[in-house]
């Protein structure tokens, strides 16, 4: 399946992502919200935001792979934060940069919205991914 990712003149730029994806398919991938617990869902790590949502991104790779999916078939990616400030967006981008190689998440990005909110369901979750992806 290939994903046609593209910004579209007049669209503003610079960002760290494309404004828009186009692709055909017939199997819909979403993957629910990720946070940084390994396998057991007994371990938080590590408790920065950058760590967090590296952590988080590896956990969404795997629900793409379960589903036979890669971060080059996602079409929109959104990130919840905790408290989130344009101070922040250092960090954030260095979690996103961090692993961008070892999961082969496309540069730029695919589409994507980074929401703040107050809190998510556990006082020490800073970060949640979720991902939708197509395949044919």
């Amino acid at each position: 399946m290939a994903v046609e990712l593209f910004t579209p003149e007049g669209m503003f730029q610079p960002v760290p992502y494309h404004h828009v994806s186009v692709t055909t398919g017939t199997r819909h991938v979403h993957v629910a919200g990720q946070i940084a617990r390994n396998e057991h869902a007994d371990h938080l790590s590590p408790g920065d935001l950058a760590g967090q949502l590296a952590h988080a991104l590896r956990n969404t790779a795997r629900g793409l792979a379960g589903a036979g999916a890669s971060f080059s078939d996602v079409v929109r990616l959104r990130f919840f934060v905790t408290d989130w400030e344009p101070e922040k967006y250092t960090d954030f981008m260095a979690g996103i940069e961090s692993v961008v190689e070892e999961l082969g998440i496309p540069q730029p990005l695919p589409p994507l919205s980074a929401i703040g909110v107050d809190y998510l369901f556990e006082p020490d979750v800073l970060v949640e991914v979720e991902a939708e992806a197509i395949l044919d």
